[in-house]
């Protein structure tokens, strides 16, 4: 009688691809920037009673499981996980001893893929990936099962040099959806932030040609101008005036290089009266001045190096 009680695969209604070594070779030969990361393998495993796998060696893939439902056991070197609903957990390649297996009573149902690269370890130092880091609790991650799904989709069509580059560019938003989960969720909170950075900055753009400042900007929001600044500054990564004065050498760039305009027709257009200040404070945002960078751009749309 064949024994049911360890599988490694073969479940109702499962998932399971896994990449030939011979096209992950000529991939990663043809294209080697554009296959930092790759797939090697990728599964969904439904209602996966007496899932069993043993890694003795370890393994030299990073391992994402994100268990939908139910609960499974995740042992790697001497520590043990217990992975329950809506839980992730990334196992980064390593050459210590793992094991992973369904619960017995409760066993899970998961999506899990594998994926490597020349320079994994750095990558996983990069993300301070561990393998003493347990399962992670997130909401339910909606967008994890549709890229994944993109994924599993891009080799049903073929082992192609496109679908794998596809399939590795891929790799990022999925992982995305799960270490940085928080900063994809949007609460109202968030929402209503979200909002006063846009309108802002819409409004910034309407008044391009205006001398804003904090206090201007701040009133807009009916927030104190010192708040309001430290706000819009951790939102964006500079304070609001400094965004102002790039969203002008911005458009500066747009009509000196789409138009025979006079420099100083540009400057007054922007609110600079002084011709030699703006030009000055075009060359310390920019790198040159606005006559140099006329003549760079002159007969240059589109050129590749």
């Amino acid at each position: 009688m064949k024994d049911n009680s360890k599988r490694r695969d073969g479940f109702v209604g499962e998932k399971l691809i896994s990449i030939p070594q011979k096209v992950i070779k000529t991939a990663k030969t043809t294209y080697p920037a554009l296959l930092q990361n790759y797939v090697t393998h990728i599964g969904y495993f439904p209602k996966a009673s007496f899932h069993y796998r043993e890694r003795r060696k370890g393994c030299e893939d990073n391992i994402l499981i994100y268990c939908l439902q139910g609960k499974g056991n995740f042992i790697v070197d001497q520590t043990h996980f217990e992975i329950k609903s809506n839980q992730f957990i990334m196992v980064p390649a390593t050459d210590k001893y793992m094991r992973y297996w369904a619960d017995r009573t409760d066993p899970w149902t998961i999506y899990w893929i594998h994926f490597t690269g020349e320079n994994i370890a750095e990558f996983n130092k990069s993300l301070k990936l561990s393998i003493s880091k347990g399962p992670v609790q997130v909401p339910f991650n909606e967008k994890a099962i549709a890229v994944w799904q993109n994924i599993y989709e891009t080799f049903e069509m073929g082992y192609s040099n496109e679908n794998m580059i596809n399939a590795s560019f891929l790799i990022y938003p999925l992982l995305s959806s799960f270490l940085f989960y928080k900063n994809n969720m949007e609460s109202g909170e968030q929402s209503h932030s979200r909002n006063i950075i846009s309108e802002t900055i819409a409004y910034m753009r309407q008044h391009i040609n205006e001398k804003l400042t904090v206090e201007n900007l701040a009133n807009l929001n009916l927030l104190s101008a010192s708040y309001f600044s430290k706000f819009f500054s951790n939102a964006v990564g500079m304070p609001p005036i400094d965004y102002f004065i790039h969203l002008k050498m911005q458009r500066a760039c747009y009509l000196i290089k789409t138009e025979n305009t006079k420099i100083k027709i540009v400057a007054r257009e922007l609110g600079y009266e002084d011709q030699f200040y703006f030009s000055r404070l075009f060359k310390s945002h920019i790198g040159i001045s606005p006559n140099e960078y006329r003549l760079s751009t002159k007969n240059d749309d589109f050129k590749l190096n």
